[in-house]
């Protein structure tokens, strides 16, 4: 619940990806709230007692698959008549639904793809991979990624050249530290910051490397 509320926070905040007008914003909050509701019955539910679970419950394991073929259903007719979720406009509604629904029919999920037939849901297919080309879907799935190609992981981001620096394997190729980040010091200003990031944001007093947070 937590992550519509700020997709919603954001969406007012700065006047995108949320319709203004009642009907298609009215559309647009339905949707989120249907992934608020149905999330757990894939992820919890499903994904738990298939993937997780020590013991295979075959019950538990059939109840929740038939919901998420339900849920992925629902999701396949309404977009054979939609580009997008709520419409012909790419919202928070798809943000929300996307990483759990579009990562399960291509595969990233609990490697149920065949289990669950997801060849079937042809239209979520379609939708899941035009969202996935995205540039910005694809710049944001690497943050805070630590698994994968060197190159589709950014442990750390804090500014938008990050993407063309601080990428696991520039980070190697740099001889960086395990974590794959330039070591932590303290800036002028007193903040911890990473010892590069100070030095070209200008700051004379940029310290040597500093690995001990808790000296001054």
């Amino acid at each position: 619940m937590a992550s519509g509320a700020i997709l919603l926070y954001l969406a007012e905040k700065f006047g995108a990806f949320l319709p203004a007008e009642a009907d298609p914003r009215a559309e647009c909050l339905s949707w989120l709230f249907w992934q608020m509701g149905s999330a757990p019955y894939l992820g919890g539910g499903f994904g738990h007692f298939y993937a997780y679970a020590l013991v295979k419950i075959a019950y538990a394991i059939d109840r929740f698959a038939m919901e998420t073929k339900r849920l992925l259903d629902v999701l396949d007719r309404r977009l054979a008549d939609n580009e997008f979720v709520a419409g012909s406009e790419y919202t928070i509604a798809d943000m929300a639904i996307w990483p759990w629904y579009g990562g399960l029919v291509q595969g990233r999920l609990y490697e149920a793809g065949e289990f669950l037939s997801v060849q079937n849901y042809q239209h979520v297919r379609r939708w899941a991979g035009a969202i996935g080309a995205r540039p910005t879907v694809k710049r944001g799935r690497i943050v805070h990624r630590a698994f994968g190609e060197p190159s589709e992981q950014l442990h750390e981001r804090h500014d938008a050249s990050d993407f063309d620096t601080m990428t696991q394997d520039k980070a190697a190729a740099r001889g960086s530290n395990r974590e794959g980040s330039s070591p932590i010091g303290r800036c002028g200003n007193g903040r911890w910051i990473r010892v590069a990031r100070c030095r070209r944001a200008g700051d004379r007093d940029a310290p040597r490397p500093n690995r001990d947070r808790g000296s001054s």
